[in-house]
């Protein structure tokens, strides 16, 4: 199901971490210790940067998730709140608040170790349910536990929303969850992962065998579309000069169920979450890089 025919928010369900970022020229050596040139805190996860990336492309969005009672979670919180993204079901947790620590390479690159604190929790609530139940669109990653997705995707499937993954961090045995998914946005070694396919358009075709819609996303490569065992089409990348490539995939998601939920067509959603992420890449930082909806239009004409 490509096509949104219900009205209602984006429900994101998903991660919030504070995002503890450092830059630098390389990663360093076992053992070594390396002098950074930056250092900067920020709102960030997958969940989180795919809320804030729907609201700012002019959806409606509300995030389900946790933050623990602490000065992260009351930043995020607030972060969250200051984006207009409904914060109800977003629990005060015992457990502290999720951080990642981003490591970004001068060249633009990154890599990323998260600790899952607050996010660790498993449990799907009424409250939850119902916030699912009023979806138009249910978008979920894997930086929750495994069991909490499932139930998720399974309550928005019942629901006749339409259900949305990101296979990140990758995870066998999230091969389970392909039946229950709409549409399935992993990246390139993600797809690879998840499939078993020692190439991409072998593993397009081998998930969407099993998901409905498979949208590979490859960077500079643009991204692919697979539907039902075939290759359907493919969408060319923007030309930029990256800065930083952390939130990307993130930003190309919340802008590509942003499309949906507004009736336009998938090959013009994912024109459109092109757009979008080849903007974000040119400024630092997740969330506070991302686009929105007017600078989005602008960069589509």
């Amino acid at each position: 199901m490509d096509v949104v025919n219900r009205t209602g928010p984006i429900v994101v369900l998903g991660s919030a971490n504070m995002d503890l970022v450092t830059r630098q020229p390389r990663l360093p050596e076992p053992g070594e210790t390396m002098t950074g040139s930056d250092f900067s805190t920020g709102a960030g996860g997958k969940g989180l940067n795919q809320a804030v990336a729907a609201r700012r492309a002019g959806a409606e969005v509300a995030f389900a998730g946790a933050v623990g009672d602490d000065g992260f979670g009351r930043e995020l919180r607030a972060f969250l709140e200051g984006e207009r993204i409904a914060t109800d079901a977003l629990r005060t947790s015992a457990a502290p608040t999720g951080i990642a620590q981003v490591s970004v390479l001068d060249g633009g690159e990154n890599s990323i170790v998260i600790v899952a604190g607050a996010n660790g929790e498993e449990e799907l609530t009424d409250g939850d349910r119902a916030l699912i139940a009023s979806a138009a669109a249910l978008v979920v990653q894997l930086e929750r536990p495994l069991a909490l997705v499932e139930r998720a995707l399974a309550a928005g499937r019942q629901a006749e929303a339409l259900t949305v993954l990101t296979p990140a961090p990758v995870d066998a045995e999230a091969a389970r969850l392909l039946p229950l998914v709409d549409i399935l946005v992993p990246n390139e070694s993600e797809a690879l992962a998840l499939s078993g396919a020692s190439d991409v358009e072998t593993a397009a075709r081998r998930l969407s065998a099993e998901a409905g819609t498979v949208i590979v996303t490859r960077g500079s490569k643009g991204a692919l579309i697979a539907r039902g065992g075939d290759i359907v089409a493919a969408v060319a990348a923007r030309e930029v000069e990256a800065v930083d490539t952390t939130g990307a995939g993130d930003t190309f998601v919340g802008v590509l169920v942003a499309w949906l939920t507004r009736g336009e067509p998938l090959e013009a959603a994912v024109e459109a979450a092109t757009a979008a992420a080849a903007i974000a890449v040119t400024r630092p930082g997740a969330a506070p890089a991302m686009p929105t909806r007017e600078e989005i239009d602008a960069a589509l004409e």
